[in-house]
């Protein structure tokens, strides 16, 4: 389909020289004698653009074009005029226009106004192209933040069916424990239990956190030092800590390994019974963090005693493994103290 033009002008002999023109050049052109039958052929049909003589009667071309400029969806309006005046054209720029040509008696008229016009619908063209290509990119960024948001409430809800089933089994652990009249039995039982209350009290944090795909990890060991030691009758368990975040998969190990390291202390730092000190800290290094478990008792909470399994140990040696850790330990008179150096990349 060609082009359509609607030009208007109200010097009739132009505005047939124009249209014979454009017309020869494969546009289609409709006319007006004056800006008011302008406005009604632009309000009723589609143009591709408009051109807009200044001078005209009734009410001239600036008028005309800020109502054209009011109408819904218009097309470039390229502003014609006799005068060479700048602010003519400026006070047109200003108001909209597209462009502007000088009327002169030569034939470069011609020329530039078709000049301007073919300009001026590759310049909408482009503009509706961008215009397009961005609403577009606002719709798929606004769909995946919807789908974001969804999967986090969704993400949570997981989260918080995972804590309250694992705190289910805690509890049911805690009921076989009381039941079991072996002590060995009793404290696997209970070493089972604290392991299933490190992973819960993950799933807890996250189904309250906006971001589940890390964890503070100083605020998870904090919690867990106190359930722990809740979990032994209020024994207090000392705890220093940096602020420190890491992913969610390394919080459960860590947290993992924490509660065997605390576990066998409370087990075996002080055989004859006493409530000496426990400390846990966390440090940040360079890229790395330290996780440390230091007692004052007889130095024996590196080795399994006779009666033990050696399964926590295995357990510390397997998970510090899965989160890039060193583990170094230390026993003697003064106390034990087992660290493992985390990679928090």
């Amino acid at each position: 389909m060609p082009r359509r033009i609607l030009y208007i002008d109200d010097e009739p002999g132009l505005r047939r020289l124009v249209q014979r023109d454009l017309e020869r050049h494969g546009y289609a052109v409709v006319t007006a004698a004056d800006g008011l039958a302008g406005l009604a052929l632009a309000a009723a049909e589609a143009f591709d653009a408009i051109c807009l003589d200044h001078y005209m009667p009734g009410q001239d071309g600036l008028d005309t074009l800020t109502q054209l400029r009011a109408l819904p969806a218009q097309p470039p309006i390229i502003y014609v005029t006799g005068s060479d005046e700048g602010r003519i054209a400026i006070a047109a720029l200003r108001a909209g226009a597209a462009d502007y040509v000088i009327k002169e008696a030569g034939g470069d008229f011609l020329l530039l106004l078709r000049t301007a016009i073919e300009s001026a619908i590759e310049r909408e063209a482009l503009k509706r192209a961008h215009d397009a290509a961005e609403a577009a990119v606002r719709e798929a960024r606004d769909r995946a933040e919807e789908l974001a948001n969804q999967r986090a409430v969704l993400l949570r809800e997981v989260n918080h069916r995972v804590a309250n089933s694992l705190q289910l089994i805690a509890s049911l652990t805690r009921l076989q424990e009381g039941a079991v009249q072996d002590p060995a039995a009793r404290e696997v039982l209970a070493a089972m239990r604290n392991r299933i209350a490190a992973v819960a009290q993950v799933h807890r944090r996250l189904y309250t956190s906006d971001d589940v795909r890390s964890v503070a990890l100083h605020d998870y060991l904090a919690g867990l030092v106190e359930e722990i030691a809740r979990s032994v009758g209020g024994r207090p368990i000392g705890f220093e800590a940096v602020p420190i975040e890491v992913p969610t998969d390394r919080a459960v190990s860590l947290g993992v390994i924490l509660t065997e390291l605390v576990t066998n202390a409370l087990k075996y730092a002080y055989p004859a019974g006493e409530d000496g000190p426990i400390t846990v800290r966390l440090e940040r290094q360079d890229e790395h963090g330290l996780l440390a478990v230091q007692d004052r008792g007889v130095g024996a909470a590196a080795t399994p005693s006779a009666t033990g399994t050696g399964l926590g140990r295995r357990i510390v040696e397997s998970l510090s493994h899965s989160v890039g850790g060193l583990v170094t330990q230390t026993a003697g008179p003064g106390g034990t103290a087992v660290s493992i150096r985390f990679s928090l990349a």
